[in-house]
């Protein structure tokens, strides 16, 4: 039984389907491109049944190229993304007209698809420097992607549009986010004042043994900041071990700061407080310079 995306006349000439069977048991995602019914239809399916579309004759690129990635939360009601000569408009695809270099296409899949450093040079330069952050997080997170590479890249494309912003992005992207809202947290505390946070530090006892890990925070002044996400609360397996962690990284004194999603957006000045106050206590100096009213949107380039 055919499972992935498949073009509905190659189906149709093996023998794998009949075509009664194709059209009353499969959905068609692009002209000429099935998928079963009931089969749920994410960024990556949709990535794919856009590469047949195209005759197998496109470069798969954007959040397209992010998905096959293994980047995580990119919307399956996304279009997809291919780089190709030929221009037309087609729903739920979008074409690109781009010139690409050999060392700017790699492979995923049998299919071609721009680079990670290739990209993210794409989606860092779309409007929306948040959004734009998040996303190039999300991809250097699953495939380790550094910002030394990026920046080689847009070095030789210096007059491509948003490239202002791009430079911004890889000045501020972190593989070490887990989520979108550890992004966002990060970013929130960059904006108000604090010093770059490291992500994911791994903290260890007297005898080198792991306590826990923390999302993000300072080293220097043992002070971590988590974001607490659903599954700490409705997986009471999860939950417990967040217990035990916890106060194990209490006991080898660190400040843990933790924060919700409604916190984050309801009422960010009381968890910047909480960690200017956090920060103050371990002998930060620079508690009074801490911008309470903080928006990542002072981040953008100018």
């Amino acid at each position: 039984m055919l499972t992935e995306p498949f073009i509905g006349t190659e189906a149709v000439a093996s023998g794998l389907v009949t075509r009664r069977t194709l059209v009353s048991r499969h959905d068609m995602i692009y002209r000429n491109v099935y998928v079963p019914k009931g089969v749920e239809l994410t960024a990556e399916l949709r990535a794919r049944a856009a590469w047949l579309w195209s005759g197998r004759h496109a470069t798969l690129a954007g959040m397209s190229a992010a998905a096959l990635y293994g980047s995580k939360w990119i919307r399956p009601q996304l279009p997809a993304e291919l780089i190709r000569p030929e221009a037309c408009a087609v729903d739920g695809i979008l074409i690109h007209r781009a010139k690409l270099r050999d060392d700017e296409v790699g492979a995923v899949g049998g299919m071609p698809v721009t680079t990670p450093a290739r990209t993210a040079f794409d989606i860092g330069r779309r409007p929306g420097l948040e959004r734009a952050i998040v996303r190039v997080d999300a991809l250097a997170n699953a495939t380790g992607l550094k910002a030394v590479e990026v920046e080689r890249l847009a070095e030789t494309r210096r007059g491509a549009r948003g490239i202002v912003q791009l430079r911004r992005v890889v000045d501020l992207m972190d593989g070490g986010a887990e989520s979108t809202q550890e992004t966002r947290t990060r970013l929130l505390l960059i904006a108000a004042g604090f010093p770059r946070p490291r992500t994911q530090i791994l903290v260890v006892d007297e005898y080198g043994l792991l306590v826990g890990r923390v999302d993000m925070g300072w080293d220097e002044f043992k002070v971590g900041v988590e974001y607490d996400g659903p599954q700490h609360w409705d997986d009471p397996d999860q939950h417990a071990r967040d217990i035990d962690r916890l106060a194990g990284l209490a006991a080898a004194g660190w400040l843990i700061i933790r924060v919700s999603k409604d916190l984050l957006r309801y009422r960010p000045h009381v968890f910047l407080a909480r960690v200017r106050d956090a920060m103050q206590s371990r002998g930060w100096p620079h508690a009074d310079r801490i911008r309470l009213d903080a928006r990542v949107s002072w981040l953008n380039p100018r």
